[in-house]
């Protein structure tokens, strides 16, 4: 048994924590200074973090090996699972040629590129997001832009932009459910505090990810679209979320966005002609194909849909999960001690790997892929060829993914991250704005919003108890923050430089570009719950 400390300079918290941050800056220094490839980045992470378990923390050998093989083995199963088979669909769309015909059924609705990327990196992102999350959305999203003829680095940051207003509610409300499971909370009273700190957000989300894009003279053309788009999307985001739940959240706000701005295409058009500056010009009017051929076409991704859905019938997960393994990790479960004040009382801190191979998301692409290919009739050598494309495109991205993985792990059991929210929650006073920021940090670190509420709910409700604030709006802000962190994590950084094939000088720069973007909005999100905890309190829920 070894037992975890937080301070473990001096007992001083603040030197503390500035070593345990050691790993993240090596991260912040090769990606936004250096330039380097995020795979190489990724490693020399996890070594910072090797040595900081070893040296500052005094971890075991066996378990610093052993944490970080289970953080590897994450970001295989269920992550690099699911990005593999939402590529490989994409690519089978586009070597059969199927792809100039949605990129045709597209440009009918709007040539107009900011619409498509409502439509597509925005609306139809987040419907992916709350069917399957964990990386599919901007797999499939990105790609589909760079097809219709974005530039990678456009493609992928405006889907990582976009891909911030339902993280929070995604892959079936996942990360609340998970959640009210590590804090006790009422998984109603969290899904409606999420809601109500998303929703002021969600609003201007896709304004602002237009103007980011095209300045203001890009925004002000399709003003009314943007705003009815985040108007639908927020408004439905914040009555399922308090009158419903949590697990349809998603997927009812993306269908009201699309329809939306499908609505205001039809009542309005855009009157000026706007490109993005690396955006290909569509040279000429879109192609007419009959309704059977774009049925065709899109049948992949509408059997992507389909199947991810029904993976989520309560039914046939169970089903699908009767099949599925929990393993206690070896050389790690149990053996670890954490203690207050990241804990209410000293507990073991366990160490399980679920081997879900059946029920895992990305298990629901690999049989959206199996009937696009037998419904579409697409030969064994284009089947082959697409399979071996694809996994040389993912070769460097899923070494990044387990790296970081491998990372954030060790830093959780090392005892690395306890330090750094107990710094966050020495906040005092400002502890509701900091709160975010600590939701934020775990999803920089984990690429998942699941993961960091897993990773620090319990926190925020010990230090929220201690402060005499509300624990609901506390563990909701840790979810809502976190899903400003989703644009900056390696991991998703690498689905989105994989989806696109984006050369690797163009990663570093994808990060520094949602780095500021992502510090803005997750300061955003602080202020909003600030306002909750003193100005209404009365608006926030309550256990």
């Amino acid at each position: 048994m070894w037992r975890q400390t937080y301070s473990p300079i001096a007992d001083h918290l603040g030197l503390s924590a500035l070593a345990a941050a050691l790993p993240l800056f090596v991260l912040l220094y090769l990606l936004g200074v250096k330039r380097t490839a995020s795979w190489v980045a990724g490693i020399c992470g996890l070594g910072a973090a090797v040595g900081v378990a070893l040296v500052l923390y005094k971890m075991p050998v066996a378990m610093v090996a052993s944490a970080s093989a289970l953080g590897a083995a994450f970001g295989l199963l269920p992550i690099t699972w699911i990005v593999f088979w939402a590529i490989f669909l994409y690519r089978l769309v586009v070597d059969t040629g199927r792809f100039e015909v949605v990129k045709d059924s597209v440009g009918s609705l709007t040539q107009d590129r900011r619409l498509q990327a409502l439509l597509i990196a925005f609306a139809f992102g987040a419907f992916i997001e709350g069917a399957a999350g964990f990386g599919t959305p901007v797999a499939v999203a990105a790609a589909m832009l760079t097809g219709l003829g974005f530039s990678p680095f456009y493609a992928a940051g405006i889907c990582l932009l976009a891909n911030t207003a339902p993280v929070a509610f995604g892959s079936i409300g996942i990360p609340v459910v998970t959640l009210a499971g590590i804090t006790g909370l009422p998984v109603q009273a969290l899904s409606s505090a999420v809601g109500r700190i998303c929703a002021p957000v969600s609003v201007f989300i896709p304004a602002y990810l237009i103007m980011v894009m095209g300045g203001w003279k890009g925004l002000k053309g399709v003003l009314p679209a943007a705003l009815a788009c985040g108007v639908a999307f927020a408004g439905t985001q914040v009555l399922v979320s308090n009158f419903i739940g949590p697990e349809l959240t998603d997927i009812l706000s993306s269908l009201a966005a699309i329809a939306a701005v499908l609505l205001a295409l039809k009542l309005w058009k855009p009157t000026d002609h706007f490109e993005f500056a690396e955006a290909s010009n569509l040279k000429h009017e879109p192609k007419r194909h009959p309704a059977g051929e774009i049925l065709r076409a899109w049948l992949p991704f509408g059997m992507l849909v389909v199947c991810v859905l029904v993976w989520s019938i309560p039914d046939v997960k169970t089903a699908l999960n009767s099949v599925t393994r929990i393993f206690e990790w070896p050389g790690l479960h149990n053996l670890v001690i954490q203690a207050p004040p990241v804990t209410a009382a000293e507990s073991s801190y366990a160490a399980r790997y679920t081997f879900n191979f059946l029920s895992a998301s990305g298990s629901a692409c690999v049989l959206a892929c199996l009937l696009s290919i037998i419904l579409l009739r697409i030969p064994l050598a284009t089947v082959k060829q697409v399979f071996v494309t694809t996994c040389k495109q993912l070769g460097k991205p899923t070494l990044t993914v387990c790296s970081v993985l491998a990372l954030a792990f060790l830093m959780n059991y090392s005892g690395a991250t306890g330090t750094l929210g107990l710094a966050f929650a020495a906040t005092g006073m400002a502890f509701p704005f900091f709160s975010a920021l600590l939701g934020w940090l775990g999803v920089f670190l984990t690429g998942s919003d699941t993961s960091a509420n897993a990773l620090f709910g319990n926190l925020q409700v010990v230090t929220a108890t201690k402060l005499g604030l509300n624990p609901v709006l506390m563990a909701a802000a840790n979810s809502s923050g976190g899903v400003m962190g989703k644009m900056i994590s390696l991991q998703s950084i690498a689905v989105a430089a994989a989806a696109t094939a984006m050369c690797a000088s163009d990663e570093s720069r994808l990060f520094r570009f949602t780095l500021r973007h992502s510090m803005l909005l997750a300061g955003v999100i602080g202020l909003v719950v600030l306002f909750y905890a003193y100005v209404m309190p009365g608006w926030a829920p309550q256990a």
